[in-house]
């Protein structure tokens, strides 16, 4: 098991409220402790990669039992994230 980091979007389709379905996805990432960084577009976690890829299931899961969704996701093992990069240059 490794550390990665994942950018990830859910974007609810069809939908009259958005903000649902993305609320319980950020609330499942931090259920299973995952490090949340909120961005504007897109969230970034960090964490162990088997921890992460089942959190995402369980998010997208939950997001398409609401309607149709789509779920967009990045991983890296290499790429830092924004927090940590500001934690060692200060």
């Amino acid at each position: 098991m490794i550390e990665v980091t994942a950018q990830v979007s859910v974007y609810p389709l069809r939908q009259e409220l958005l903000a649902p379905a993305i609320d319980e996805a950020l609330q499942i990432f931090r259920e299973h402790d995952l490090e949340v960084e909120l961005g504007a577009m897109s969230t970034l976690l960090v964490g162990d990669d088997a921890v992460i890829f089942a959190a995402l299931q369980k998010a997208f899961h939950h997001a398409a039992e609401q309607g149709q969704v789509v779920m967009v996701a990045t991983f890296s093992n290499a790429c830092p994230v924004p927090s940590k990069v500001k934690a060692k240059s200060s």
